[in-house]
């Protein structure tokens, strides 16, 4: 296919595609689905061998929050029966940061609900932060707090964060059909404050929203502008007491062409597999894995995922290996910080128009009367509670 050559000629060269080439991409047939899937893992194999970096969430403060975020269990208004819990003592968290790390993960992610930190809360996941370092040599630490102050990110950096979260979850057109109390130029802000920081950014989307396919590349377009180093794509979780809880528009089949898409924009990135894999992937995970580099090990913020040791049996099965402490996940360019100059994508030299022609029509996505709602369980175990993680 002319089209997945150009693509992953793009790609090993990290030139942008074109909008229509991206479009293209989500529009293949499933007939064609292992061609898209064997022309991304070209373009992943070429910057990322065959590595899985594995990161491990913990959510520091769990439900409560004062936006209203449709897609989330832990939103104001939410009536999904998730835990709730003000903050994890440093010592509760660093606890639960290391059985992520047992397990093999690199990057401990610590994720608090709420508008944005105050600077007693910085203080405090500050001091979660210097007690992780400690105690687990070479973990990578990630912090997710939500929208930040003037510095913050500086504060944060200096307490040993390496990144921080925020993703910008869909496109500016459509960003306020699904949350009301900030805005999408409010997460630009933020995901801008961590790169002048120096801390590596962390952006990323939701899939499975109800949006168009437009939508969807102009998000990874949009990821590609703000040059983050790791771009996580989640698969909305359609928790019962949400307004999004009947959005089920998700096949395996599909959510493997998002995540080919976003390879090929973002050929050079970090791409991992978010929130939802379980739920929409299903058994056809471990094709995922031939387009993203990275995934986050056992549960999630409020909902449980596969166990820790499935997915290292699945790594190991699909002819992958974990990527340890001693490696670099970014490529050369990249981890030097040569790429975060302010002037726009990485790499992008523009590139004309190729003439792809019209791409086959995709199969019909999911319905209602699809809905695994059986697949979708609250988390109930590790941080918050009195029983071991899953990882």
């Amino acid at each position: 296919m002319d089209l997945l050559n150009t693509l992953v000629d793009k790609g090993l060269r990290r030139e942008l595609p074109t909008r229509e080439e991206a479009l293209a991409v989500l529009s293949t047939s499933d007939d064609d689905l292992l061609d898209v899937v064997a022309a991304a893992g070209k373009v992943r194999r070429h910057w990322f061998g065959r590595r899985v970096k594995l990161n491990y969430l913990v959510n520091l403060k769990s439900g409560l929050c004062p936006e209203d975020c449709s897609y989330c269990s832990q939103r104001l208004g939410s009536e999904a029966g998730i835990l709730k819990y003000t903050w994890l003592k440093p010592d509760q968290a660093s606890d639960a940061a290391a059985a992520g790390v047992a397990g093999g993960a690199k990057r401990v992610c610590l994720v608090a609900s709420g508008r944005g930190p105050t600077d007693r809360d910085v203080d405090r996941v500050s001091d979660t932060i210097k007690a992780i370092k400690e105690n687990n040599e070479g973990v990578e630490v990630c912090a997710c707090l939500g929208l930040l102050s003037d510095g913050q990110a500086e504060r944060l950096r200096e307490a040993g964060a390496d990144a921080y979260n925020h993703n910008l979850n869909t496109s500016e057109a459509t960003y306020g059909d699904i949350t009301t109390t900030h805005t999408y130029a409010d997460r630009v802000d933020t995901v801008e404050k961590a790169h002048a920081a120096g801390l590596s950014a962390c952006s990323g989307l939701i899939a499975g929203m109800g949006e168009s396919d437009e939508d969807l590349v102009d998000v990874v377009f949009s990821l590609r502008e703000l040059d983050p180093d790791s771009v996580p794509v989640n698969f909305l979780i359609p928790f019962e007491g949400t307004p999004l809880a009947k959005e089920w528009n998700l096949t395996p089949q599909r959510c493997l062409r998002i995540l080919a898409m976003t390879r090929f924009v973002c050929p050079d990135v970090e791409v991992r597999i978010a929130g939802g894999r379980e739920v929409h992937l299903r058994t056809l995970q471990p094709l995922a894995l031939h387009l993203a580099n990275s995934i986050f090990l056992g549960d999630y913020l409020t909902s449980e995922g596969q166990a820790g040791k499935a997915d290292l049996e699945m790594i190991a099965d699909a002819g992958f290996e974990v990527e340890g402490t001693d490696q670099v996940t970014l490529p050369d360019h990249r981890a030097a910080g040569g790429c975060h100059d302010g002037g726009g994508a990485c790499g992008s030299e523009g590139g004309g128009v190729c003439g792809s022609g019209a791409a086959p029509e995709a199969s019909e996505p999911r319905t209602a009367a699809d809905a695994r709602t059986d697949l979708v369980a609250v988390r109930r175990r590790g941080a918050g509670t009195d029983l071991a993680p899953n990882a």
